[in-house]
């Protein structure tokens, strides 16, 4: 099979143009019907399934906590032992327990396979440290979760090892992609089949009323034409339970961090949705039970993150925000998390003012009930450690 590295190069000139078409957001929430005059999704099919306990927002509705150390990065690099620190005071401060077990056991039990969903998509310059990542690993073992029951996970795998997820950086986890390359480095099998194909699940998807085709060498990457966008089999089956682990960035006005991160790494063919329905899909997509019901708990990786230039990493926009943000609640930790980000545009003269156009998908999430959108009604705990 002939090199896919030119396809890659086209699919990220696609990703780029998908973080512009953030500055397009719609202006206020909408319910997207066929009569409406606007695209149409199966966001219906999606609300008509029972909520259960520990569907979004979580059972800490509201309440961010937000964790800040001064000495948790130096020379641009995570501290381990602070990340582990401030991951251990973000947790007790959440669930209001002392022992960092006992606040892990509110989201994760013995006997649960748990997916930690992390970003490696803007590379080794922007991606979920590994140092928050091995934090996790280590709360979760000591609250009674066998490595073997941990999966690091996103859309592809081999972003995942070329930003340091690998099985000998984090033995005994599994590393998982929905899109997926042989040791040969080739997407399809000898039958002439996208790996990927058998890593999505059909009977689960997000229908949207756009669609996109895809040359052979950017296929690979969406696994699928059509209106369709099918969910990992990563979330339908893999996994019990999930903790988010997006890194702190914009994309244009707005933010790409739980339920972006959430959204776009669970389903296939998503280049036909950034620039109709970015934020439809941002707050459409995880209302669908394998994500609704299954997304315990949300940690922004913050302690390097960017103001300008997100989803990608553009290395004069990458600061260290030296922080982590917690929470069960997505749209609530996304909202404390745009107010950083946006301060920092505002302070950088990147903007000049919070605009509604930024939030907009929240308020779309938070009508969908997945979280509170409303600062006013968002309880941010702030721990300050040095």
């Amino acid at each position: 099979m002939r090199s896919h590295d030119a396809g890659r190069r086209r699919f990220l000139t696609t990703l780029a143009a998908g973080s512009a078409a953030a500055t397009t957001l719609p202006l206020l929430p909408r319910s997207l019907r066929a009569d409406d005059g606007k695209t149409a999704t199966n966001i219906d099919e999606a609300l008509k399934y029972p909520r259960t306990e520990v569907s979004m927002p979580g059972r800490f509705p509201g309440r961010v906590v937000d964790v800040h150390d001064s000495s948790s990065v130096v020379d641009g690099a995570p501290v381990a032992a602070r990340a582990s620190l401030m991951l251990e005071r973000a947790m007790c401060e959440l669930t209001e327990e002392r022992d960092v077990r006992d606040a892990w056991r509110h989201f994760v039990s013995p006997g649960d396979v748990v997916g930690l969903k992390v970003n490696p998509v803007a590379g080794k310059l922007l991606s979920t440290s590994l140092e928050v990542t091995d934090a996790a690993i280590m709360q979760l073992e000591a609250a009674g979760i066998p490595r073997k029951d941990i999966v690091i996970w996103d859309r592809r795998e081999f972003e995942l090892h070329e930003t340091g997820f690998t099985a000998e950086r984090f033995p005994g986890v599994r590393i998982r992609g929905t899109e997926c390359k042989d040791a040969e480095g080739s997407f399809y099998d000898a039958d002439g089949k996208l790996y990927g194909a058998a890593r999505i699940d059909r009977q689960w998807s997000y229908w949207a009323d756009c669609e996109e085709s895809y040359d052979e060498e950017t296929l690979p990457y969406m696994i699928n034409e059509g209106k369709h966008s099918y969910f990992s089999r990563i979330v339908t089956e893999e996994v019990t339970k999930i903790v988010n682990l997006p890194v702190l960035k914009n994309a244009g006005p707005s933010v790409t961090l739980c339920l972006k991160n959430l959204a776009y790494g669970a389903i296939s063919n998503t280049a036909r949705l950034h620039k109709p329905l970015w934020g439809e899909t941002c707050a459409q997509v995880p209302c669908f039970p394998p994500l609704r019901d299954k997304v315990v708990l949300n940690i922004v990786d913050g302690l390097v993150g960017c103001y300008q230039g997100g989803p990608g990493a553009n290395p004069q926009f990458i600061v260290p925000y030296h922080r982590l943000l917690a929470g069960s609640d997505p749209v609530a930790v996304d909202r404390v998390g745009y107010d950083i980000v946006i301060a920092k545009r505002i302070e950088m003269g990147v903007q000049k003012e919070h605009s509604p156009r930024g939030t907009a998908f929240l308020d779309m999430a938070a009508g969908y009930l997945l979280g509170i959108a409303d600062p006013e009604k968002i309880t941010h705990r702030k721990v300050e450690l040095t």
